[in-house]
C-alpha cells in the first residue's frame, strides 16, 4: 500500500483545492442568496436576462468562461487592470483567481438550490410576520432564512463539489502552476501527461472521491439536524 502515500507536491495540490473550494463557496454565498431572493421574489424588466446571465456558465464551455475571465480580470483587462493599479489586487495566475473561476462556474448551482428553497416557502408565514410589524429584512432573517437553510446547505455542497472538480476555466485563467494554482484536477491532468504518472493520478482521484463523499455525508447529517430542530421548534 506504499503507492497510496501522497508526495509533498500532491499534498500541496490537495490543500490548495480545499482552500480554493472553501473560499469560492464562502464568497459566493451572500451573492447567491441575494440573487436567488431577487429571482424568486421580484418581477422586473430584464429578469429573464439576469436569469440567463446567472446560468450562462453552465452552458458555455468552461474554457470560454476562463478566457473571458482572462480578458476582463487579467492585468491588462479593464477590471483586472483597474484592481491591480489602484488596489494591488491580482487574480490572473494566482490561487485567488482559481477561487474566482471556481466560484463563477459553481454560482448557477448555488443560486438554483437556494431559489427553489425560497419559492417553496409559504408566503403566508412571511405575511403574518409583516402584519406583526416586522420589517422585510427582519422577516427574511427570522422567517425565510431558517426555512431555506437546507437549501442553502445543499447549494453550498454543490458549489464546493463543483469547485473541487473545476478544470477548464481555472487552467485557462490561472494556468497550472505547482504550489500556486495547481489544484487536484490540474494535478491529475499533469500526471496523465507524463510517463509513469498513472499511480499519482489514481491516488489523487481516490482523494477527490473521498473528499466529495465526506462532504455529501456531512451535508446530509447537517440538513437532518436542522430539519429535526425546526420540527421540534
Amino acid at each position: 500500500m506504499e503507492w497510496l502515500r501522497l508526495s509533498p507536491d500532491e499534498w500541496t495540490a490537495v490543500r490548495l483545492s480545499l482552500r480554493v473550494s472553501t473560499w469560492a463557496t464562502l464568497v459566493s454565498l451572500p451573492f447567491g442568496i441575494l440573487v436567488a431572493w431577487v429571482l424568486a421574489r421580484r418581477d422586473f424588466p430584464g429578469k429573464a436576462l439576469l436569469n440567463g446571465l446567472v446560468h450562462l456558465p453552465l452552458i458555455l464551455p468552461p474554457v470560454v468562461t476562463g478566457y473571458i475571465l482572462l480578458l476582463t480580470m487579467g492585468r491588462r483587462g479593464p477590471i483586472g487592470g483597474f484592481l491591480d493599479q489602484h488596489f494591488g489586487i491580482v487574480f490572473a495566475f494566482r490561487w485567488t483567481g482559481a477561487a474566482l473561476a471556481c466560484g463563477i462556474m459553481a454560482f448557477p448551482l448555488l443560486v438554483r438550490a437556494i431559489r427553489l428553497s425560497i419559492e417553496a416557502v409559504d408566503r403566508r408565514l412571511e405575511a403574518a410576520a409583516e402584519t406583526l410589524g416586522a420589517s422585510p429584512p427582519l422577516v427574511f432573517l427570522t422567517v425565510t432564512l431558517p426555512l431555506i437553510l437546507p437549501g442553502i446547505i445543499a447549494g453550498m455542497i454543490l458549489t464546493f463539489a463543483k469547485a473541487m472538480g473545476e478544470f477548464g476555466a481555472t487552467i485557462t485563467f490561472v494556468s497550472n502552476i505547482p504550489g500556486e494554482t495547481q489544484t487536484l484536477p490540474s494535478a491529475i491532468y499533469t500526471f496523465t501527461q507524463i510517463p509513469g504518472g498513472g499511480q499519482g493520478a489514481l491516488r489523487l482521484t481516490l482523494v477527490s472521491i473521498a473528499i466529495a463523499m465526506t462532504a455529501l455525508i456531512a451535508s446530509e447529517i447537517f440538513a437532518r439536524r436542522i430539519s429535526r430542530a425546526m420540527d421540534l421548534g
